[in-house]
């Protein structure tokens, strides 16, 4: 089970965001090395303010639209994932994702580095994206995970948000089954994110009444004016301009995490 080291606290992760990485079309040389000194940074302020953990996540821009990658990215992810596990050291979460929905390269190298979780973006279902449809491959990830060992690396699956995409009005029978679906193949807690706070809400609601022991973790929408009514209902969030002052990508400022902190721990 996916929980901050204090279980009934709210589960809050901040997002720190990478240089290109090398294999990828956009990477510049020496910008691992910059990758590696923002994790210290980003880390280092995260704990300052008192968050439950981060979400080493690759910003690649370009991004294959399967489940594999290029070997060279996958060893910079473990580089800095790594770096991560030993900035914090214990006590404190450390997921990695290499986006758009690179789920075995995410779990070797959560496994390898001593991580805690990997974010699923279309762990079950379809979903459109910029770089074309994203086909879940369950079975694959599912054999993977056992085969090296991983069960004990939670996965969180998003199932409507920024990155699985869900066509129409709200159904909350859909939702509820692709709930149900993400947590039959392993998934450790259910993401969601609405920019309508009414309809997060609801959706929060329906996956709770459904599967009341799942964790429901926010993908998104969240900032120091609004995490304590948006994290009324929810048991955590992914957060990332807020921490980073509105600049997506940039610096986690540690005194904006502990202002969102301080609203957090009023719940």
């Amino acid at each position: 089970m996916l929980q901050p080291k204090n279980s009934h606290e709210k589960m809050i992760i901040g997002l720190v965001h990478l240089h290109p990485l090398p294999g990828t079309p956009l990477y510049q040389q020496g910008g691992l090395a910059r990758s590696k000194e923002k994790v210290k940074r980003d880390v280092s302020a995260l704990i300052e303010g008192g968050a439950s953990g981060c979400l080493v996540q690759s910003v690649d821009k370009i991004y294959p639209s399967t489940d594999d990658t290029d070997y060279a990215r996958v060893a910079g992810m473990a580089l800095l994932v790594e770096t991560a596990r030993q900035t914090a050291g214990p006590g404190f979460l450390i997921g990695a994702q290499l986006m758009w929905n690179c789920i075995t390269p995410s779990l070797a190298v959560a496994k390898v580095c001593g991580a805690d979780f990997t974010r699923c973006s279309v762990l079950v279902g379809q979903s459109p994206s910029p770089f074309g449809m994203i086909q879940a491959d369950p079975l694959k990830v599912m054999s993977y995970r056992q085969k090296i060992g991983a069960q004990d690396i939670a996965m969180v699956a998003e199932i409507s948000g920024y990155h699985f995409l869900q066509n129409g009005a709200y159904d909350p029978e859909a939702l509820k089954a692709t709930a149900k679906s993400a947590l039959t193949v392993g998934a450790s807690a259910i993401e969601v994110y609405n920019p309508d706070p009414a309809l997060n809400d609801r959706m929060v609601r329906d996956i709770k009444s459904a599967f009341p022991e799942a964790p429901v973790i926010l993908g998104g929408g969240t900032n120091v004016e609004n995490a304590a009514q948006r994290l009324a209902l929810a048991d955590g969030a992914f957060v990332g301009s807020c921490f980073e002052n509105g600049n997506w990508g940039g610096g986690i400022c540690p005194q904006t995490v502990r202002a969102y902190m301080d609203q957090v721990q009023s719940l």
